[in-house]
């Protein structure tokens, strides 16, 4: 059967073609891995809404792609956890959402294989799979066009621990670089030079639903913590607007992000050459066993 990922990605491969560019050369005005390109044109990964849309500008599609992946609904059968039901629950319906994240990239920010590789980490590959569908499925209404406001402060720790190895994380980069152009998300990043900044204890979601409820959420290990006391959600909110207001704007934290991300091509770079490099020296050294493997006749020497 053919399942929407297969359509959009044989729409984007008829599009990629007609622009007359190769997968290499559509990922790098994206910009993205290769791979990732391959993998959506085959059907076998969903695709981002920030690719849908960059690709519509570099193909000159007219909009075509954003307003397919707008059509499809790409997780219709999910299940959160059941300590994380009521907070996914809250993100489906909240007008604004403000979060400060340390060490690990914000669930609605993540990459499928981040999200991937931070789930591999504590379950077993079936239940991983279930995991970032779940996870995937909440980012949807928060990177679409009329998405509700979205403010997010990343302490430097999420840019510099590595989930999934560097290529995971380089993608990853460029992914936070893509949403943060979104005019409902607003992006900083807590600098590790900057001790002065007065960033929360914890991480935590200050949640704002329709009804004018507000809600403090925050997480311990497999739980979820809800707060709705006036006094404790004013509290946490003035001390999120404090960091707000002194940590980098927005375009310093890009270039903050670009950075990292250019650390970890160099890194896959230097990677790649030191693997060739090892595979040189070892198909010397297997040279060199053979030769000195190779039986040893005697030469006679021609007598006087």
């Amino acid at each position: 059967m053919t399942t929407n990922a297969a359509i959009f990605g044989e729409l984007l491969r008829h599009f990629r073609e007609a622009a007359l560019l190769t997968q290499e050369a559509l990922a790098r005005q994206i910009p993205c891995d290769r791979s990732l390109v391959a993998r959506v044109e085959a059907g076998t990964r969903v695709p981002q809404d920030t690719l849908a849309k960059r690709a519509d500008e570099v193909l000159g599609t007219g909009g075509a792609l954003g307003r397919l992946w707008g059509l499809v609904d790409w997780y219709p059968q999910v299940e959160h956890p059941d300590w994380f039901r009521r907070r996914a629950e809250m993100d489906a319906e909240a007008v604004a959402l403000r979060e400060y994240q340390a060490q690990v990239v914000p669930g609605l920010l993540q990459t499928e294989d981040y999200a991937r590789a931070l789930f591999s980490r504590v379950t077993g590959s079936d239940e991983t799979e279930a995991l970032v569908r779940a996870r995937l499925s909440r980012q949807r209404r928060f990177l679409a066009d009329g998405g509700p406001f979205y403010a997010v402060v990343l302490d430097e720790s999420c840019l510099r621990n590595v989930v999934g190895g560097g290529a995971v994380m380089r993608d990853q980069c460029a992914h936070l670089l893509g949403v943060g152009r979104l005019p409902n998300i607003h992006l900083q990043v807590a600098p590790a030079d900057r001790p002065g900044l007065a960033r929360p204890n914890a991480p935590l979601s200050l949640i704002s639903l329709p009804d004018g409820h507000d809600w403090v959420y925050s997480e311990s290990l497999d739980r979820g913590h809800f707060n709705d006391d006036p006094a404790v959600y004013a509290r946490h909110l003035q001390t999120y607007d404090v960091l707000r207001a002194d940590a980098p704007s927005a375009p310093e934290s890009a270039a903050l992000i670009s950075d990292a991300m250019e650390g970890y091509e160099h890194h896959e770079q230097a990677a790649a050459r030191r693997g060739n490099l090892d595979q040189e020296q070892l198909q010397r050294r297997q040279r060199r066993q053979l030769h000195r493997s190779r039986p040893r006749f005697p030469h006679r020497r021609p007598r006087p």
